[in-house]
């Protein structure tokens, strides 16, 4: 049995691999997570009470306390998703993005780098690395093209370039000290449990009250997006099966301007929620986001063609299943509505 720490295990993405990894395999997982903002143990249902599932209340950057968690809990792999990830957010104080995205990722390499070093030969061999990052890494496309393993790394904002750093530090780690480490970078997420500052579920929340639905520019930005159970189950994947020292792009080939997921967004809240129809009456255009990056568009032939990933769900399925459970969970975004974040715009220092 497999003992895997994930840290980040509260969030959007790391939630929904431990919920996999508790409901599909038979790994002990090890959740790591300081609870910010946009943790959520919520997310979990279930997992405090099942034997093969631990919470540490750790922040990465806590070097001391990583060693107590390797030490006690012996993981077999890691997976790394600890991280602030909003844009706007960097924008506004991107010191927390450098603290817990590049300072705390060396400090997760070093706690990893000693306890591996101190394994038996097999566990040693066994022993895996699996950082998870983004797409933004790359920068932006023009009209035409895809992000592969190979493209060069150009970040834009603050969040893109700590993403970027904690990127080069997992291969430095690698090449230097043999870490076997495997990497993944990935298009916009989407779906359950998603905390609603991000396009998609901040739509909806705000499409169901009849707020102003804020469309940055002209909406004319294009992203690629990947339903977040997909995403997980290809996760998993690349840990069982990767190869150490390589880079795998998850996309799920669905590329949209923001103005085209939000009216797809207000034509199913029309349908599932038909007491504010029309809901494309709300789009409102506002001022776009300082190096707003144009276009992301990943190319995930290599996972597909090497490991035989593919993703499961459409951009129309998961976007309906996206709608169908924020309207069936309302006491989940309800309650952090009630909290600390309320909708508000933010990422506008730099204008």
């Amino acid at each position: 049995m497999k003992r895997i720490l994930v840290t980040g295990g509260a969030g959007f993405i790391g939630s929904a691999v431990v919920r996999q990894l508790l409901a599909e395999t038979d790994a002990f997982v090890v959740n790591v997570d300081k609870l910010t903002y946009a943790a959520n143990l919520s997310s979990l249902p279930g997992a405090a009470d099942n034997p093969r599932y631990a919470f540490e209340k750790v922040d990465i950057c806590d070097g001391e306390e990583l060693r107590r968690v390797f030490a006690q809990h012996r993981p077999d792999a890691v997976m790394h998703l600890a991280a602030e990830s909003h844009v706007d957010r960097s924008i506004d104080g991107p010191g927390e993005f450098i603290q817990t995205n590049v300072v705390g990722t060396f400090r997760l390499l070093e706690a990893a780098r000693g306890y591996w070093m101190g394994l038996p030969a097999d566990e040693r061999a066994a022993f895996r690395f699996h950082h998870i990052s983004t797409d933004e890494v790359f920068g932006t496309l023009g009209d035409e093209g895809f992000f592969t393993e190979t493209t060069a790394y150009s970040p834009n904002s603050p969040y893109s370039a700590s993403k970027a750093s904690s990127d080069h530090l997992v291969r430095a780690w690698h090449e230097t000290y043999g870490l076997p480490v495997v990497l993944t970078n990935c298009s916009n997420n989407y779906g359950p449990y998603h905390f609603p500052e991000k396009l998609i579920p901040l739509m909806i929340l705000k499409g169901l009250k009849g707020e102003p639905l804020p469309v940055y520019g002209k909406g004319d930005n294009v992203r690629d997006w990947l339903y977040v159970e997909d995403h997980a189950r290809a996760l998993r994947l690349v840990l069982e099966k990767g190869v150490i020292g390589e880079s795998y792009n998850v996309g799920g080939y669905n590329e949209r301007t923001n103005l085209d997921v939000v009216r797809t967004l207000c034509a199913l809240l029309d349908e599932l929620a038909p007491a504010g129809a029309p809901h494309d009456r709300l789009i409102t255009f506002v001022a776009d986001r300082p190096g707003h990056d144009k276009r992301y568009a990943i190319d995930a032939s290599k996972i597909t063609r090497e490991l035989g990933w593919t993703p499961q769900e459409t951009f129309e399925t998961g976007l309906r299943k996206t709608v169908e459970w924020y309207l069936e969970n309302r006491s989940w975004w309800e309650a952090i509505l009630n909290g600390s974040y309320r909708g508000e715009r933010l990422g506008l220092d730099a204008a």
